[in-house]
Parts: structure tokens; sequence; C-alpha cells
């Protein structure tokens, strides 16, 4: 998930209002983010090939529900090289080299796009996919030790052209560029925090963790 610039100072300290928007959304979805971080790796998505294919099933729901906006005209003006930055079809293969098949039992979100984007809600969706890839390394490294790479079972952990780190600079120098107002900026931090969650829900229904057993009293 997202990994922005580190600070030292404690976050509930920093006024949020005068931080650019990448900023913002970091801070609003702080909590939300670490908490799914800690929740995945409670499945140990990496500690055989068919977990890692659960957790490919969460991969390509997510990659699912953002996947209009990567299509969608205006936001590739404002966000140059977008739609050269969508996943979807690297999960779908990753899915097929270890012969999973695309699920059909669940409702993608409806991300408007085309004359009724949402523009802060688009924003702060791509937020929280973005953020994804570049958080993406060490699950890479990860996938490694299974004997997945770019071209078997990892194309959609792999970095872009150029690295993850300078692909996030770009992608965040664009985001902070896109002029919003007050109002705008609180619905984008609104739709980062329901990203997580909706991955999240995926996470819950396609890797369950059982149970710690009630310890004897």
């Amino acid at each position: 998930m997202p990994t922005a610039a580190m600070t030292t100072e404690n976050p509930e300290s920093i006024d949020v209002s005068t931080l650019p928007l990448s900023q913002r959304l970091k801070a609003a979805t702080r909590s939300a983010h670490e908490g799914l971080d800690h929740r995945i790796m409670a499945f140990q998505p990496f500690s055989s090939l068919a977990r890692y294919a659960a957790f490919l099933q969460v991969q390509v729901r997510f990659h699912r529900d953002v996947a209009p906006l990567f299509g969608d005209a205006a936001l590739e003006r404002l966000l140059p090289g977008l739609s050269d930055r969508q996943r979807l079809s690297a999960v779908i293969a990753d899915l097929g080299d270890l012969g999973q098949a695309v699920p059909t039992g669940y409702e993608p979100v409806e991300l408007p796009t085309g004359a009724a984007l949402d523009l802060p809600t688009a924003l702060g969706w791509l937020y929280v996919e973005e953020g994804s890839n570049l958080g993406a390394a060490f699950l890479f490294k990860a996938a490694a030790a299974l004997g997945l790479d770019a071209t078997r079972g990892a194309r959609h952990l792999a970095p872009l052209p150029g690295g993850r780190a300078m692909s996030w600079k770009e992608f965040v120098a664009q985001l902070d560029a896109v002029p919003l107002t007050s109002a705008q900026i609180e619905r984008a931090e609104v739709a980062a925090r329901a990203a997580f969650e909706r991955v999240r829900r995926h996470v819950e229904v396609c890797c369950p963790v059982e149970p710690a057993p009630a310890s004897a009293s």
C-alpha cells in the first residue's frame, strides 16, 4: 500500500490542511493502511503457492474495481500516462500462471467515468492503487521465494519501467497539481478510506484467518 516520505513529527501535531493532496490522503488513511497491512501479513500469503493464489484473488478484485479509471480521458489529461499504469491485465495473467480462474461471483465497485466522472473520488481510489505498487517491492521479493517473477505469477508486483520510486514521484507530482477545493479534498480522503476498506473486505473473503485458540484459564 502507499508509502510516502516519513516524518519524525507526531502525525497528530501536523496541520494537515497545509499539506499537498498526497500527504492529506496519507494522513487520512494511515490507520486503515496499517490495519490492512497487518491483516494481510497475518494470512502469510507467501508461505505457499496456494496462499499466494488466494492473495491474487484479492488483487484481481481490487484491480477490477479501479480498472475503469485507467481508461478515462479526463483523468488521462490530468495524470498523463495513467492508462499505462493499469495492472489488471497483469494480475489476470498471474492468475492464469497459477491455474486460477478470474472470479465472477461478486460485483465490482461502480466508479463513475466519462461525463459522470467524480474527480475527487477517482483520485482517492487511484492514490490507494498506485501506492500499492510502490509498496510492492517487498511482496515482489517474497514472491521470488515461491519461484515467481515478472514473467510468471508476479507480473503485477513488478516495478514499472524507470523503477517504483520514480513512478510514484511522477504520480504524486501529477496528483498534487490537480486543483481541488477544500470540500473536494475531503471527498478524496473519504474515497481513499473507502478504497482501503474495499480491499479489506476482499481480504476477509479471500484470505480467511483462523481465530487464535482461547487460552486456558
